[in-house]
């Protein structure tokens, strides 16, 4: 078992990463708590044992859960079985689970303590770590939430063993990300062990939370390919995980930055290994209409002026605003010539 720390003062809570940790559950919950209220989703196949009364609350399945009206049912069940703020919310699940359950503890009674146990690689790398939570609207993603911090994340590595082929690679589209983020000692990602890579992701993600919780500044980097990776999906009009709209931003915000001159070709070259050593496929879909991804750009969260991306350079990743759309048309060509 690996433990990582994300230090936020008394706010700071450890991420547990190994085999069966789950079975930590337990051992972790405040001396107060009195119930559990486990929010998962139907198929999920994990189970937990809190230690205390519990009661199981059943998502529906897929993204489109993740809305308001879920939200708004989801707290109505929880006051119709009485829980108050002295339980605790453990959400069990992927990606759509831990942004819902967090939400969830965010906003019901002004905020409960919550737990989450990801079960998809994406969500042991990236979606429970950190505390950003919440739904989508019609008009984009993630759109509706707040910030609202764990107590602890157990990220059983188990869990993954029964993972459908896609889903797990749709999770290696964010691994892929931090490879340029600051992995230590110069290794590469796929080179590690399975506990290692998540535990070296969440490292990396647990640092820039650190120095940047609510995301004004530094945290943004964490959205590195986002951009066209949140477009594709705003669209809906493609046959898409969120790792694999990923993976093809990832390859896209490289192009941006070598139009604009922040990296060159062989820096672009590097994106392109990476994620080929992922097998993760990095040209824009077949039936891509450019003009209206383009278009979505200024709905994302990063838009404050004009449009916004996070781009490689000589510093590092970092934000940049204000892109002409010239620099975006030229790089979704090449994108498309690939």
């Amino acid at each position: 078992m690996i433990e990582v720390n994300v230090e936020l003062g008394d706010r700071s809570y450890p991420v547990l990463v190994g085999a069966d940790v789950r079975n930590e559950l337990s051992s972790l919950l405040p001396s107060d708590v009195r119930r559990v209220a486990v929010i998962t989703q139907e198929g999920i196949g994990v189970s937990v044992e809190p230690g205390v009364p519990f009661e199981v609350f059943t998502l529906p399945d897929g993204e489109a859960a993740k809305n308001l009206g879920t939200i708004e049912s989801l707290c109505s069940s929880l006051a119709t079985a009485g829980f108050t703020r002295n339980d605790l919310i453990v959400g069990v699940g992927g990606g759509v689970v831990t942004d819902i359950s967090g939400f969830c503890a965010a906003v019901y009674h002004r905020g409960i303590r919550f737990m989450t146990v990801p079960t998809t690689l994406l969500g042991q790398i990236d979606a429970a770590i950190g505390g950003k939570t919440g739904v989508n609207l019609p008009e984009g993603k993630n759109l509706v939430g707040a910030f609202w911090q764990p107590i602890a994340v157990l990220c059983d590595t188990a869990t993954l063993e029964s993972l459908p082929p896609r889903e797990f690679r749709s999770g290696m589209g964010e691994l892929a990300k931090y490879n340029f983020l600051g992995v230590r000692d110069g290794e590469r990602l796929h080179e590690m062990p399975l506990d290692e890579r998540v535990a070296e992701s969440v490292r990396i993600k647990a640092d820039v939370v650190a120095s940047d919780e609510r995301e004004g500044g530094r945290r943004a980097i964490l959205n590195y390919g986002h951009t066209l990776a949140h477009a594709l999906e705003t669209s809906g009009s493609y046959d898409i995980r969120h790792g694999e709209a990923v993976a093809i931003g990832l390859a896209y915000a490289a192009e941006v930055g070598l139009e604009l001159g922040r990296i060159d070709a062989d820096r672009v070259a590097e994106h392109y290994r990476v994620l080929a050593a992922y097998d993760l496929e990095a040209r824009l879909p077949a039936n891509a209409d450019t003009g209206n991804l383009i278009d979505l750009f200024s709905r994302d969260k990063k838009a404050l002026d004009g449009v916004t991306f996070v781009l490689d350079g000589s510093n590092g990743v970092e934000v940049v605003a204000g892109i002409d759309r010239s620099a975006l048309e030229a790089a979704m060509e090449r994108m498309g010539q690939q």
